[in-house]
């Protein structure tokens, strides 16, 4: 559940909406909806595309650093 908080928090940060980051990443809002809700863990070309994106490291999106 961590990625979800972090990806949140990060997206609130920029007022990013759910359609913005999708576009930005090659994802649907679907799939970042179900992402920040819990309900489908992100796979790891999209943990990679979102860490590039917002400019963090994937150990961070995954909770694994600070």
């Amino acid at each position: 559940m961590i990625f979800s908080e972090r990806l949140k928090q990060l997206m609130q940060e920029l007022k990013m909406s759910q359609v913005t980051l999708a576009n930005a990443i090659g994802y649907t809002q679907r799939a970042v909806s179900k992402w920040l809700n819990g309900q489908a863990e992100p796979s790891a070309s999209a943990v990679y595309a979102c860490a590039k994106f917002f400019d963090v490291s994937a150990d961070y999106l995954l909770g694994l650093e600070d």
